[in-house]
């Protein structure tokens, strides 16, 4: 029966993320489509997801569990694939929830767009809190990220993020697994790209995306992701792009802003108000939520503030320094090995 048939297997490395676990396997039990396993890989937990696996084992979800030292999320991921039965492979991160008719409307846009790697957007469900909605705002927004995250316009060439991803089995035999570094579903995309295989978006299959719960842990993550670009530019030159930049740029230009409107006339943060402004409008007439609309403000503050500190950083230490480099020094230097 075609219920029974895995086309598809999900991917999910976790690390000390039980409830999040207990809240995605709710959501793909709930799917209306079944043609897929469920592979969730614990890495190293200290607080182990078995007995949540296990509950929905026998509730009828087709999934495995496995257990592995902890050795990073990439590594979880490939050690996932080789245990994939499945024909395509689908990757989500351990917080997000899958709406029921995931799998019915992927089926539908493979047939009529079947490209060997898709990815889809991610959206902020119901249930979560103002400040997880006022994040998922910061990062999907155009006014914040150019639309890099998987909406519908962008200023850069689509590239799918392990939150909502997938590839054919030719493409994993060809392209290999996950690289262990910050940003590593960037590059595995750009690997696929690169190698000759068709990418694409599917803009009406999005995920519920928890992220970070609170503006600090945002800060950390937006930082890593501001210090990860300048490693993907160093493993390929030509992906940087004008958007990589904005958050830098948005940087030294409030710190000159402030500088000026300190010493010469306040009017200098005029700009940044109106900037801020259009946050908080779009975010109003986005969300329907006086409350996430003025979260929304310092989200996206730590948005731009977080990603582009992080690249500074970086762009000094890798490329005017030359320090600090890893990643197999940024894979010998593309391909200088």
């Amino acid at each position: 029966m075609e219920e029974n048939r895995t086309t598809y297997s999900v991917i999910v490395p976790v690390y000390n993320r039980a409830a999040e676990v207990e809240e995605l396997l709710g959501s793909l039990l709930r799917q209306t489509a079944r043609n897929f396993e469920v592979i969730i890989v614990e890495d190293g937990s200290t607080e182990p997801c078995r007995d949540v696996v296990d509950k929905y084992a026998g509730k009828g979800l087709n999934v495995r569990y496995f257990f592995k030292e902890n050795e990073g999320r990439s590594i979880a991921r490939n050690y996932g694939l080789e245990r994939a039965k499945g024909d395509y492979f689908v990757f989500f991160d351990s917080d997000c929830v899958i709406p029921a008719d995931y799998f019915s409307k992927l089926e539908k846009m493979r047939s009529t767009h079947p490209y060997d790697a898709y990815g889809g957007p991610d959206a902020a469900d119901s249930s979560f809190s103002t400040t997880q909605k006022a994040i998922n705002f910061a990062m999907t927004s155009f006014l914040t990220t150019g639309g890099i995250r998987g909406g519908r316009v962008s200023l850069e060439k689509f590239t799918p993020r392990t939150f909502n991803m997938g590839y054919s089995r030719e493409v994993y035999g060809k392209v290999g697994g996950f690289r262990e570094m910050f940003s590593e579903d960037i590059d595995m995309s750009t690997r696929i790209r690169l190698a000759g295989f068709s990418i694409g978006l599917y803009p009406n299959l999005p995920v519920y995306h928890k992220r970070r719960v609170d503006f600090k842990k945002f800060f950390r993550q937006v930082y890593v992701f501001g210090m990860s670009r300048i490693t993907l530019k160093l493993l390929y030159p030509d992906s940087m792009k004008l958007v990589h930049w904005l958050p830098a740029v948005f940087v030294i230009g409030v710190l000159a802003m402030v500088i000026l409107a300190i010493f010469v006339s306040p009017w200098w943060l005029a700009p940044l108000a109106l900037y801020l402004f259009m946050i908080w409008q779009t975010a109003l007439v986005a969300t329907s939520s006086p409350v996430i609309a003025f979260k929304a403000i310092p989200a996206s503050l730590i948005q731009l503030g977080g990603y582009g500190c992080g690249f500074l950083k970086a762009y000094f230490q890798k490329i005017i320094c030359r320090r600090g480099r890893n990643v197999a020094e940024e894979i010998a230097m593309r391909k200088g090995k």
